[in-house]
């Protein structure tokens, strides 16, 4: 099986080569052990593609491009721009087993997710004894594919207080691109450290606490059982000693 290959222009494209994939099923094993990828292209207006790519080949481009750098596929002597959409990988070794790579128009304007990227240092978090906490890890922006950033800086330096946090609406406007959140999202803020409460591991039994009524009650109990052996003449059976046998009422004398 020949080499698939990679190469940058002049003008730093990123230019990956893929083949047309007319294996599925059971027989993608013998492929993957190949090192080859198995892949998908799709995207408005184009016909989705089943392909391959070699596994060493796309992880040098991967490390340049990400989910957001353009990458210009060249699937039967055509080259199609594309954004590495997803990675599914193996739940359990973690290998990649298959690749979505979705078409776009350069003179269009997409919608997609970027990662932020948190920068400076927080006098909050410092010299306050501030947690800092992020509460996204990608925010939705529009932009032409050419013109979407590898990821959003968030600059830190900022929060100076505990309880101050940063929203979208914080953000400097950019002319390439548009961020599409709500302006009153949080993306990080700063609070109060809380020291966890310490619970004994056992507890001890609780007494059990004799009370002068309780006293009361079983005095009150033995009063009227004597009270009713002077009315009847009869006198509550004797209990025999412990481990001696109770005799029956019709055993003989």
């Amino acid at each position: 099986m020949s080499k698939t290959k990679t190469k940058k222009t002049a003008s730093d494209k990123l230019i990956l080569t893929v083949k047309p994939r007319v294996v599925f099923g059971k027989k993608l094993k013998k492929l993957r052990r190949e090192n080859q990828l198995i892949g998908n292209v799709f995207g408005q207006e184009f016909k989705s593609q089943a392909v391959t790519v070699d596994f060493k080949d796309f992880i040098k481009v991967y490390r340049t491009s990400k989910e957001t750098g353009v990458v210009y596929l060249e699937l039967d002597k055509k080259e199609i721009p594309v954004l590495i959409q997803h990675l599914q990988k193996h739940p359990v070794s973690d290998k990649i087993l298959h690749i979505d790579f979705r078409k776009v128009d350069l003179s269009k304007k997409i919608e997609t997710e970027v990662p932020i990227k948190i920068i400076g240092s927080s006098e909050a978090v410092s010299q306050k004894s501030g947690v800092l906490l992020t509460q996204t890890n990608n925010l939705k922006i529009e932009a032409r594919p050419e013109d979407l950033p590898s990821h959003i800086e968030i600059d830190i330096s900022v929060l100076k207080e505990i309880n101050q946090e940063i929203k979208v609406a914080d953000l400097p406007k950019k002319t390439t691109y548009t961020i599409n959140e709500l302006p009153e999202k949080v993306i990080v803020s700063v609070v109060a450290h809380k020291e966890e409460a310490v619970v004994p591991e056992t507890a001890t039994a609780t007494p059990e606490i004799i009370t002068e009524k309780a006293e009361g009650e079983a005095a009150g109990e033995e009063a009227a059982k004597t009270e009713e052996t002077a009315k009847t003449g009869k006198k509550e059976p004797e209990k025999p000693p412990p481990g001696k046998p109770t005799p029956s009422p019709n055993a003989k004398k």
